[in-house]
């Protein structure tokens, strides 16, 4: 089934690649740009929803997320603070391998937070807050249609676990790809997943 015959949607599209998000450093504040391989993959993401009834737009600050939107083709994307990826504090920069071996144990975001850093971090919960401030402003809108959010993997994985009515750490069991799509709406009044990951792969 092609992205627009879903019923009405929230289409939460991640950034495409970076340099850092490539190599598995924490992105969370650092404001980097697409790879020339992270605007192909906006791109695809653009041709899968083309021909959807998106009737709003919001973004992220940062450049990697606005730059995706552009290059999706949506058009009077609103700026959305809230929609920015989780701030890392003293992890910011680093791969989850980096942060075992300098803790001397396992290690995992969900379950252990971050610690203060050149910014203060937030936790899981911080992030589920503010995100929820964007459901609660996108999801009224799907009565006219689509409503596209561009954001970061993080955030977007705990704005699902918000919408789906989870415990905000479900976010860690579920995946999000540079570039993916996924769809979340209503079946019978409860909150679904329609789509989740998709992807076109570059030929």
């Amino acid at each position: 089934m092609s992205l627009n015959q879903h019923r009405n949607s929230l289409v939460l599209i991640r950034h495409g690649e970076t340099e850092w998000s490539r190599t598995g450093l924490h992105t969370g504040t650092t404001d980097l740009p697409l790879l020339p391989e992270g605007e192909a993959c906006a791109r695809r993401a653009g041709d899968l929803i083309a021909g959807m009834n998106i009737v709003a737009a919001f973004s992220s600050p940062l450049q990697r997320a606005r730059r995706t939107a552009e290059l999706a083709g949506l058009s009077d994307v609103q700026i959305d603070d809230d929609l920015r990826e989780w701030d890392y504090g003293g992890y910011e920069g680093l791969s989850t391998n980096q942060i075992r071996a300098d803790l001397g144990h396992e290690w995992e975001i969900f379950t252990d937070g971050v610690v203060p850093g050149k910014t203060p971090g937030e936790t899981v919960e911080d992030v589920a807050a503010r995100v929820s401030h964007v459901v609660a402003r996108a999801t009224p809108l799907l009565e006219k249609g689509h409503v596209a959010l561009v954001a970061h993997g993080h955030s977007l994985r705990i704005l699902a676990s918000v919408f789906l009515r989870q415990e905000t750490r479900f976010g860690a069991q579920v995946m999000m790809d540079a570039g993916a799509i996924s769809l979340l709406s209503y079946y019978h009044g409860k909150p679904c997943i329609n789509v989740w990951n998709r992807q076109t792969r570059e030929d």
